[in-house]
């Protein structure tokens, strides 16, 4: 009896862990957009606890208006201190007529090279990490049935070593997957950050060439021109001055590359400049 419950303990344990793995990988394989938002799911539990109406108080009665207690229950008027006079402002120069445009950046961003290469690397990323956490996951399947067959040839501390074994394993494997993901999101945000600030002084070089001192989201305007929508425009001067960008290898930490400081930067790219790739890799190793 010994000896089989403390292999069904261990079951759910690994349940558990293969249930939380298989979830962060599947999420990190369907979330293949560039933002990846922490949504914070509440557990099941607690949803249908929710769920329950809270059971509402019994309402009193109300004290009679002249009464002691009703005179106690009304907030006093205090007195405000008196607002100091504002004195009236020179006046100045009125603005410009707005000359508007408009814009889809999720739009440039589908036309950008540069961020269908940053997608299509790291999709593959995404996609080997979801592999291997299932690949792990039914490794431990496996070795979990392997020990509840041989449960009855073991003794008990044959049994708790092997639970303790099995664990350890377990979070180990979890500890890696989780580090594997957020290299793999720190690598999007760095391939991300070099576009969106060269997205922002293209925007400005382009509206300042049509003579737009506005220029507006397309998703927000209900009616607009097309000779205002300088989205294609944008994408093309984008794909001609950063047609690629710089990602992270995949056995790179970004943050030890960061804190090394050999990341490439606009700067290296303009003066033809490049940082020895060969540093990245001993950095990374070194954290580890």
């Amino acid at each position: 009896m010994l000896r089989n419950s403390g292999v069904r303990l261990l079951a759910a344990a690994v349940a558990l862990g293969c249930g939380s793995l298989v979830g962060s990988a599947a999420h990190a394989q369907n979330n293949s957009g560039w933002f990846v938002p922490k949504a914070s799911q509440q557990p099941e539990h607690a949803a249908s606890h929710a769920a329950q109406p809270a059971p509402q108080p019994v309402p009193l009665p109300a004290p009679p208006a002249d009464s002691e207690e009703a005179q106690s229950q009304t907030p006093p008027v205090l007195p405000l201190p008196q607002i100091p006079n504002s004195p009236d402002l020179p006046k100045g120069a009125p603005p410009p007529a707005p000359i508007i445009g408009v814009i889809s950046v999720p739009d440039v961003m589908r036309l950008s090279t540069a961020a269908q290469q940053a997608e299509r690397v790291l999709g593959a990323r995404r996609d080997e990490l979801a592999r291997d956490a299932q690949k792990e996951q039914a490794s431990w399947r496996d070795e979990q049935q392997k020990l509840q067959g041989q449960a009855r040839t073991m003794t008990s501390d044959q049994i708790q070593a092997s639970e303790r074994k099995l664990q350890e394993r377990v979070i180990a494997a979890q500890k890696n997957f989780r580090n594997r993901n957020r290299i793999i999101q720190e690598a999007a945000q760095v391939s991300l950050g070099q576009i969106e600030r060269e997205l922002v002084q293209i925007i400005r070089q382009v509206a300042a060439s049509r003579s737009m001192n506005l220029v507006l989201h397309r998703e927000q305007v209900a009616l607009s021109q097309d000779s205002l929508d300088i989205t294609q425009q944008v994408a093309t001067q984008l794909n001609s001055v950063l047609p690629s960008v710089f990602i992270p290898a995949a056995n790179v930490d970004p943050e030890v590359l960061a804190k090394s400081g050999t990341m490439p930067t606009t700067a290296d790219a303009e003066q033809g400049g490049a940082p020895a790739p060969a540093a990245a890799p001993a950095a990374a190793k070194a954290k580890h």
